[in-house]
């Protein structure tokens, strides 16, 4: 067969250095299998969502990557380094499920305790974030006497301080009005567009649209990913709720449909590990 030269190739553009990497991530917690064999590759600059029940794994997944808990099985890099790392606490900002300040101490001597902690920041970073979660006028608070929804805004705030490049969010919004969760959302977007990567857990469904791609988790496996729109598309459903259960082969009254997990583990796309 004659081969036609048509010149030299146009160079492939390299692709970007996803900021996390893992494979074949499993931790057991005694006969409790947390998260089962996960691969997750998270882009530079995207919101992914993790998405889940209550109990799915998403919290150890989340721990995993951030090398606070070590893999029965697996690895992690983030940002071109293999977790655990300490050069990473500086770049990596992280919110969790609980409130991670300390009570003792006033809403500003949080925040600039962070700040110190990640190279002692100026105290106009410490008011430009106490701003965003509206909190400035609380700055000389004990945080014993905040309620639970205003720890949750401080919590952001100290993740938010050293302008992290990976920031993760453990269900960030639980117990915020809806106004202020539409300035966080509005403020993740600005982040995001300025390079921040950033993995968002939840289990709430109507938050998972303003997220860049979904990670769905059920029972410690990751069972589906993908925009929005092709997760909806691939299950054939007009919402995300019904293509979770779609996904984690359960009807709408949640009840395992055929043979139950039939299609876990199936990428929106294809077949194959998500």
């Amino acid at each position: 067969m004659a081969v036609v030269d048509s010149g030299p190739m146009s160079p492939v553009e390299p692709q970007p250095t996803p900021v996390v990497e893992a494979a074949g991530l499993t931790k057991r917690f005694g006969p409790i299998v947390a998260v089962d064999g996960a691969e997750l590759t998270v882009p530079a600059g995207r919101i992914v969502g993790l998405l889940g029940p209550n109990g799915s794994g998403k919290t150890t997944l989340i721990r995993l990557l951030l090398g606070l808990v070590r893999p029965d099985t697996g690895r992690v890099t983030v940002l071109g380094r293999q977790v655990p790392d300490r050069s990473l606490l500086a770049e990596v900002g992280y919110m969790p499920q609980s409130d991670g300040i300390y009570h003792e101490l006033t809403v500003w001597e949080n925040i600039r305790f962070f700040g110190d902690l990640y190279g002692g920041l100026g105290r106009g970073r410490a008011r430009e974030v106490l701003e965003l979660v509206e909190l400035d006028d609380r700055r000389h608070s004990l945080v014993a006497d905040l309620s639970g929804g205003m720890r949750r805004r401080l919590s952001l705030a100290c993740a938010l301080v050293h302008r992290p490049r990976f920031l993760v969010l453990d269900e960030p919004t639980v117990g915020v009005d809806p106004a202020l969760r539409a300035t966080f959302w509005h403020h993740f977007r600005e982040l995001a567009a300025g390079g921040t990567t950033i993995l968002v857990s939840s289990h709430v469904m109507d938050e998972a649209d303003r997220c860049d791609e979904l990670v769905f988790m059920r029972s410690g496996r990751i069972i589906a990913r993908g925009s929005g729109a092709e997760l909806r598309a691939s299950a054939g459903t007009a919402d995300l709720e019904a293509a979770f259960l779609h996904f984690a082969g359960l009807g709408p009254d949640g009840r395992p449909v055929g043979d139950g997990d039939a299609t876990a583990g199936r990428h929106p796309t294809g077949p194959g590990p998500a």
